[in-house]
């Protein structure tokens, strides 16, 4: 009671006072903490930011370099002097085509120079509405090894190559698109890999670049050899590869069996295949001299298109198959799971420092969300040299597999600029896509950019 009384009499609230002087106390040295910790996270994250790339790049080089001096610097032999292989298996060369007439006459005249001994050719015309199936049916005629398959609706690029393999004689396939040239010793290299590992699921060849009449162009000449290459020699190294090449990779049709063959729902079959079949502990190499010259966007929608697509199709294999991941004996998939959700995460974070920069232009942001430049003072100058670096290392690669490469690595300075913005920008918005795609979705053939001509 005389406790009570002493709280009515006022002989504690001072007590009272100081316990509220200290909570507020307490809220800015919170407040203070928080903003401390919010700029720390922010200064990670510019770091993250900045150096993630450059820690690739040189990842990717030491990589290929190794690639390089153990598998080609010492060949005896270059792309068009192909070694003698211990037999000659069928192989059947399987062409899906949509609306391909502008350029099929030209696919299938190249195919037909193979130096391999043995093989034939499917023509798989999916629901064109051009006069692709008319082309094809007058070289077949024309031509024994040719054979027509016609799909009188656009069922996708997916069942176009499952009905060519069923239909296929052989054990051994080569998937090329209707609009690529496949140099004459392609197939060749591409059966010394199934011939000499048992293990061997895919190998996926070396798209050259054919459209170079715009800046664009002449950046992805650059773009696939000195970023595209190196990735590829550098994930044979370390252990598994991202994804062959859509344009030109040969298959071994039992592995395709055994993993169901292509999934018919998915935006970027090539992803999709190259994932099943590592979790399915199947071996994919990448072999250079197999050169295929292709056509691709010189437009900024084409690649956009192009590159949303692929962002897409990267983000749906990784929801797809991120069960299988988990497992141990999934192991050797990590690295390449681990590459791929990083540079997501990058991409999200390259845009959220940029919005926050933009901001400050006409905002006043707190001083913790202040994006006092992009790069650092110091960072153009290594950001260069990493380029010219990378750009050196990959023209001493490449430039056994086509002449005066050399040439297209004065426009290779605008790459960061134009394509680390793209693929920003794809990268979030593809994986929003994959998210919001509605499951089980047909994926049919949309005729891309190839290219001004």
């Amino acid at each position: 009671m005389n406790s009570l009384n002493a709280f009515f009499d006022g002989a504690i609230l001072p007590s009272i006072n100081q316990v509220i002087v200290f909570l507020i106390a307490v809220w800015h040295a919170f407040i203070a903490n928080g903003s401390f910790i919010l700029k720390a996270w922010i200064d990670a994250l510019l770091d993250f930011a900045f150096y993630y790339p450059l820690f690739m790049a040189y990842l990717w080089m030491i990589g290929a370099l190794i690639y390089y001096f153990h598998w080609e610097k010492n060949a005896a032999y270059d792309p068009e002097q192909v070694p003698e292989l211990p037999a000659y298996p069928g192989v059947s060369i399987i062409v899906p085509c949509h609306n391909e007439g502008r350029d099929l006459h030209d696919t299938i005249e190249y195919l037909l120079l193979q130096k391999y001994p043995n093989f034939e050719i499917i023509a798989v015309n999916d629901g064109s509405t051009d006069d692709t199936l008319e082309i094809l049916l007058t070289l077949a005629e024309q031509h024994k090894q040719v054979r027509v398959i016609n799909l009188e609706l656009n069922q996708g690029k997916a069942i176009a190559m499952k009905t060519g393999a069923l239909f296929s004689k052989n054990e051994y396939l080569v998937c090329i698109d209707g609009d690529a040239l496949l140099a004459p010793e392609a197939t060749h290299w591409i059966m010394q890999h199934f011939l000499s590992g048992h293990r061997v699921a895919a190998v996926t060849g070396n798209p050259r670049i054919r459209t170079r009449s715009t800046l664009l162009g002449k950046i992805q000449v650059g773009e696939f050899s000195a970023i595209i290459g190196l990735i590829k020699r550098a994930q044979r190294v370390y252990g598994r590869i991202f994804t062959v090449s859509g344009v030109v990779t040969g298959f071994r049709k039992s592995a395709l069996h055994r993993v169901g063959y292509w999934s018919n729902d998915m935006v970027t079959d090539d992803i999709d295949i190259s994932w099943k079949l590592q979790l399915d502990h199947w071996d994919i190499r990448f072999e250079p001299n197999a050169l295929c010259w292709i056509l691709m966007p010189e437009t900024l929608g084409g690649l956009w298109r192009q590159r949303l697509r692929w962002a897409q199709g990267g983000a749906e294999a990784l929801i797809r198959y991120y069960k299988k991941l988990g497992l141990w004996k999934s192991r050797r998939m990590w690295g390449v799971y681990l590459e791929y959700l990083t540079s997501v995460f990058w991409s999200y974070t390259m845009m959220a420092v940029f919005i926050l920069w933009s901001l400050d232009w006409f905002v006043e942001l707190p001083e913790a969300l202040v994006i006092p430049t992009l790069i650092p003072s110091w960072g153009g100058v290594l950001l260069g040299i990493t380029c010219l670096v990378q750009f050196a290392v990959s023209l001493i690669i490449d430039s056994r597999y086509e002449k005066n490469l050399g040439k297209t690595y004065y426009w290779m300075i605008w790459y960061p600029l134009v394509y680390w913005i793209i693929n920003v920008l794809t990268a979030v918005f593809g994986l929003i896509k994959a998210i919001l795609k509605k499951r089980n979705t047909r994926a049919v053939w949309v005729s891309p950019d190839r290219g001004i001509r």
